[in-house]
């Protein structure tokens, strides 16, 4: 009788013991999933820098594109702040992001410095994190996509020039830069790269300062037919991101300027596209927003899966004016829903 009893608790201790090691293959000490040892879809949360910007839609077109190929295998999250200039509420999200401890994050920065804390947080516990646009100050990420903004100014001044020479005007007068913010790297970089090139293939062309309008068209708009005013003599205006290229274009238009004026503007939302083809804007510096975030997500998955992904990548940029509006693959970067 004393032998059964030392049997049947023996068994129960037995019994405990598998259920507790049952409950830890499960869950973390935290209570939530290992990464791969779970039937469940991978959680990667995608953050951007504004949902006022069809810029970063078209970025959440292709990280759901990704997330629609890669099937049960994944969950796509999105967030981000009303306006890029919501800094601190893009910090805010990506802070309460960790804290629901997702699988991976991709996220486009506004700051370089003010997420670094998160961003190396999350890299602390295993949540692979995937930059897009815009590069942060440290080494702590799996992946960053980007376009090469300094030679995305630079061409943005060899196609203001073109567009001078083509409408047969001398390289001379004044031309505007109208920057949405200052103080973000990437901005800051396409500006450099455009005044730098300017001064060098024009040099008798006087570039303005720099103009900054909070990333808001209004604003851009109204800065834009001061210039005008201003500056009689005015020949061209590079506007930096969609919002500036808006405002810029309307006040071209609404002055009637389209042939006086030559006009680069980054990005390609509808409104821009719109006055690319009303002669409001001459060339569209086109990014790959689509493939930012479908090559993110990607990204963020590799790196779960035990791939090599590769540290930088040059996403690309492309100068689209009429000319070659109607080109297959400059259609599917205008128009992602093509793809």
């Amino acid at each position: 009788m004393k032998i059964g009893k030392k049997v049947g608790s023996m068994i129960l201790a037995v019994s405990l013991m598998g259920g507790l090691v049952a409950c830890s293959q499960s869950s973390s000490s935290d209570g939530s999933k290992e990464k791969g040892k779970s039937n469940e879809p991978l959680d990667i949360a995608v953050i951007i820098k504004a949902t006022d910007s069809g810029f970063w839609q078209t970025v959440l077109q292709g990280a759901k594109a990704a997330g629609k190929e890669l099937g049960n295998k994944v969950k796509i999250t999105t967030d981000g702040p009303p306006s890029e200039a919501d800094i601190d509420k893009q910090v805010a999200i990506l802070e309460n992001v960790i804290t629901s401890q997702p699988d991976g994050i991709v996220i486009a920065s506004t700051s370089s410095d003010a997420t670094v804390p998160a961003i190396e947080n999350a890299m602390g516990q295993d949540i692979p994190v995937v930059l897009v646009d815009n590069r942060v100050k440290t080494d702590q990420y799996v992946s960053f996509l980007a376009t090469d903004n300094l030679k995305g100014g630079a061409l943005a001044a060899d196609k203001l020039v073109e567009e001078l020479k083509k409408a047969g005007k001398e390289l001379k007068g004044k031309v505007a830069v109208v920057s949405a913010m200052a103080g973000v790297q990437v901005l800051t970089d396409r500006d450099k790269g455009f005044i730098d090139r300017l001064k060098k293939i024009a040099p008798d062309i006087k570039v303005l300062d720099t103009r900054y309008v909070d990333n808001d068209i209004t604003k851009a708009l109204g800065t834009a037919q001061d210039i005008i005013t201003s500056n009689p003599d005015i020949v061209g205006f590079f506007a930096d991101n969609n919002h500036t290229g808006i405002g810029v274009g309307r006040a071209v238009s609404e002055e009637k300027l389209q042939d006086s004026i030559a006009v680069v503007s980054y990005d390609a939302d509808e409104e821009q596209i719109n006055s690319l083809k009303s002669g409001a804007i001459d060339y569209l510096i086109v990014q790959d927003p689509f493939g930012m975030g479908y090559k993110g997500v990607m990204n963020v998955v590799a790196k779960l899966e035990g791939k090599k992904v590769e540290k930088d990548i040059d996403t690309g940029v492309t100068a689209v004016s009429m000319d070659n509006f109607e080109n297959e693959d400059v259609q599917k970067l205008l128009y992602p829903e093509k793809r």
